[in-house]
């Protein structure tokens, strides 16, 4: 299922950054985060796998390039784990690339043996997911983890949910279920803006995966681009009086639920969506994804 590199060759390395994407990755928060790291740290590639056997084709078409009269470039999808270093020169591991559509269970498989085999006693995922909250607040992070001890006491806004599977909730549980501690970031987008990049989400869940490993990451980049991205929303909106009564109506139930957290409003003030509410919204963004693909 996968090639190795030289580069796995007694690996022992304490913490794998999981940040596979898919069309369930609103905002691309994992997209973005795998190419910040990628592209701020030295890196490595360990192990690649065979997307041939993992990706359906049919329903993520790669990009090509025609160009005049012939074929010049095609954009094949890439499912890796490279080797990194943070900014003090402490390594990790990043799983990155297209969420794979098929083989779940083997792939899992796969990555649960190459956690025990090279050390690993912490894996972190990251993901985007679309709520009904603001562009003009701070992103709002929900955490998951096989153990509570990792990430403290969470607030439980939605109870008990069905959602549709994705690879690295498989990933995490199974972990669990075999001893290894294993946490989830998940930042969320404003529901209006989950089908485009949205990089405020990711610089904060590069900072919560920071702070819960101990790493080292730099976030300097993702922030500049955060504030580039709050300041074309603006522009766009300035004359768009229904959307910027939208975004105002969300500022307020955002505000009151921050003044009452981890309570919810006892109603004669606005309040942050209830679970039904996110889900329409995430049921919307998933509507979506026909006309405005993520991969």
């Amino acid at each position: 299922m996968y090639e190795t590199t030289r580069a796995a060759e007694g690996l022992q390395v304490p913490v794998l950054i999981n940040a596979l994407h898919s069309p369930m990755d609103a905002g691309r928060v994992a997209a973005i985060v795998s190419d910040h790291l990628l592209d701020s740290l030295q890196h490595e590639r360990v192990a690649t796998f065979d997307v041939d056997s993992l990706v359906d084709f049919r329903q993520h078409r790669p990009q090509m390039l025609f160009d005049k009269w012939r074929y010049t470039e095609y954009s094949q999808p890439t499912i890796a784990l490279d080797l990194l270093s943070d900014d003090e020169g402490r390594p990790l591991l990043l799983l990155h690339g297209q969420e794979p559509d098929l083989k779940w269970h083997s792939f899992v498989d796969e990555l649960v043996s190459m956690v025990e085999r090279y050390g690993v006693t912490t894996t972190l995922s990251v993901q985007g997911i679309p709520m009904g909250l603001p562009h003009t607040r701070p992103a709002h992070l929900s955490l998951h983890a096989t153990d509570l001890e990792m990430i403290g006491a969470q607030p439980e806004l939605f109870g008990k949910v069905q959602i549709p599977g994705h690879v690295s909730g498989l990933l995490e549980m199974t972990l669990g279920e075999r001893g290894h501690k294993a946490a989830g970031v998940a930042a969320g987008v404003p529901h209006y803006l989950a089908g485009s990049p949205y990089a405020p989400a990711a610089a904060a869940a590069v900072r919560k995966i920071a702070q819960l490993s101990g790493l080292a990451l730099p976030v300097g980049e993702l922030e500049a681009a955060s504030a580039e991205l709050i300041r074309e929303i603006a522009a766009q909106i300035e004359d768009q009086d229904e959307v910027k009564a939208i975004v105002a109506a969300l500022e307020r139930q955002y505000d009151s639920f921050a003044q009452a957290q981890p309570h919810l409003t006892d109603g004669t003030e606005e309040r942050l969506p209830t679970a039904d509410e996110i889900g329409a919204a995430a049921e919307a963004f998933l509507a979506d994804l026909g006309d405005n693909p993520l991969d």
